[in-house]
């Protein structure tokens, strides 16, 4: 009986692991810059974004600020998706409610995201882009190819269903040697 218990533990929390594995909510930070504009731009101005994406939600969330454009205020801003880092691509994500201003900050949270831009984003292909009056092809630019980090509930979930078998190893070596010792002893 507690060898069904032990088994169906280890294969619950395996289930669980697999199904959270496929919930995965990967961040990543961005610094905008004229330097990475396509082509390359001579502004003081730049940014900070942060960039979060879970594929099962379907969601992208954008935190941002930036300051100094010398353009004049923002006219738009966007995430462009899917093509190489020194390329322009088609805007995917228009950042609604953008602040026309040239330092400030934004964010929002977008849902129904297609899932061919979220495998572009997490394939290194999409970047952020705010446009103005003297750049319309946008002042400043950062690529979304920082180091993801996986969120924690990931990590501590593998962990635990790790840990379920390693007990499960254990008890079972433990039972062996129990079994082994108690027919010598005969």
């Amino acid at each position: 009986m507690k060898r069904i218990f032990a088994i169906a533990a280890g294969s619950l929390a395996l289930l669980l692991v697999s199904t959270q594995a496929a919930a995965v909510i990967v961040v990543y930070n961005i610094t905008l810059s004229g330097t990475e504009s396509v082509p390359a731009n001579v502004t003081t101005a730049f940014g900070a974004a942060t960039v979060t994406v879970d594929d099962v939600a379907d969601t992208v969330g954008v935190v941002m600020s930036f300051t100094g454009l010398i353009g004049g205020p923002a006219s738009a801003a966007h995430i462009h998706c899917c093509v190489a880092t020194n390329a322009n691509g088609p805007v995917v994500i228009p950042f609604t409610g953008f602040p026309s201003t040239t330092s400030g900050t934004y964010f929002n949270t977008f849902t129904s995201v297609s899932a061919a831009n979220i495998a572009g984003i997490e394939a290194g292909l999409a970047y952020i882009n705010i446009h103005d009056a003297e750049f319309p092809g946008g002042e400043i630019r950062g690529d979304i190819l920082a180091a993801p980090v996986p969120e924690p509930e990931s990590a501590s979930l593998i962990l635990a269903g790790l840990a379920v078998l390693g007990l499960y190893g254990a008890r079972r070596v433990r039972g062996k040697q129990c079994r082994s010792k108690s027919s010598t002893d005969r």
